[in-house]
């Protein structure tokens, strides 16, 4: 399916389109529709799946039917730092032609951070993706008001329960206003998944793309190793490898170091650039040049659509 066949404002539109995206991906034309209908979903599908489009794109363009308004319209629950910048600079891509505004907020930072986050939700901003245990510090100040909201998103729902944001969740979740709209999506429906669903959503329609498999001929591996054995690791397996290209997906933080270890195939960095027309895996990654034998791309996980 065509974006352009998803009844989305031409804002929106003309955003996808900047980015030379045309198809919608199996989980985004599944979900787009349900979320525009104003039903709660469930989404059960993996990273890679392009389902940061599926549930940004319905709620940019419902907030577009609204009137502008000082209080926080959508906000996204996320497990990590990572995920959070991840789904800011893609709202930022998608929503550049809108007016829209969001704010990344999370751990790790400095003072200035902390005061940048603070000046958003006490001066007004429409989207706020956040880890739960950064917003819990903001809300302990008073600030903070979610009684006016329009969506709660929760992404990869099941890792922040595995993380052990249960309480922070309920104690977030207990501050919106219960006539909002609720979007879950998990790759995994456990039991502690489907009871948190239950606990918040009403009447949730259920999107289950089911776990990918790799493809045929393909094999997968995993190597349980420690913090200072991973590049080691990677040498090891690039030195060693008989492809005519790899491709060694990283985040951010370890970027210039796989980088450095990449050196002894020959390779350059350079930016790498969508070439399929679907929003998903791989858009807006770091690659690195493709000489016999060396290595393809270097794919940052920070990125939007990863």
């Amino acid at each position: 399916m065509e974006f352009h066949e998803l009844n989305l404002h031409h804002e929106l539109l003309d955003g996808i389109d900047a980015m030379n995206f045309h198809t919608a991906t199996p989980i985004q034309e599944k979900a787009i529709p349900i979320i525009l209908d104003g039903k709660d979903l469930i989404g059960v599908a993996q990273t890679g799946t392009g389902k940061t489009a599926a549930f940004m794109l319905p709620v940019l363009n419902m907030l577009l039917d609204y009137p502008r308004s000082k209080h926080v319209q959508a906000l996204i629950l996320v497990p990590t730092r990572e995920l959070a910048m991840q789904i800011d600079k893609a709202i930022e891509a998608y929503a550049y032609f809108t007016g829209t505004s969001s704010v990344a907020v999370y751990g790790g930072g400095d003072g200035k951070d902390f005061n940048r986050e603070k000046t958003a939700f006490t001066g007004g901003v429409d989207i706020v993706i956040a880890t739960p245990g950064r917003l819990i510090a903001h809300m302990n100040l008073g600030y903070v008001n979610f009684t006016k909201l329009r969506f709660l998103i929760l992404d990869e729902a099941d890792r922040m329960l595995d993380m052990g944001f249960q309480a922070d969740l309920n104690k977030i979740i207990g501050s919106t206003n219960g006539d909002r709209q609720t979007l879950l999506f998990s790759a995994t429906m456990s039991p502690t998944v489907a009871k948190l669903a239950k606990s918040l959503m009403r009447n949730p329609e259920t999107v289950n793309m089911g776990m990918a498999k790799p493809a045929e001929g393909v094999t997968q591996s995993v190597y349980l190793v420690s913090e200072d054995q991973k590049m080691p690791l990677v040498t090891k397996i690039l030195k060693e490898s008989t492809g005519k290209s790899t491709i060694v997906f990283s985040y951010q933080d370890h970027r210039d170091q796989t980088f450095s270890t990449t050196q002894g195939k020959r390779t350059q960095c350079r930016p790498y650039q969508q070439r399929s027309g679907t929003i998903g895996a791989g858009r807006g990654a770091y690659a690195l040049s493709q000489p016999p034998g060396g290595c393809a791309g270097c794919y940052r996980r920070d990125e939007p659509g990863y």
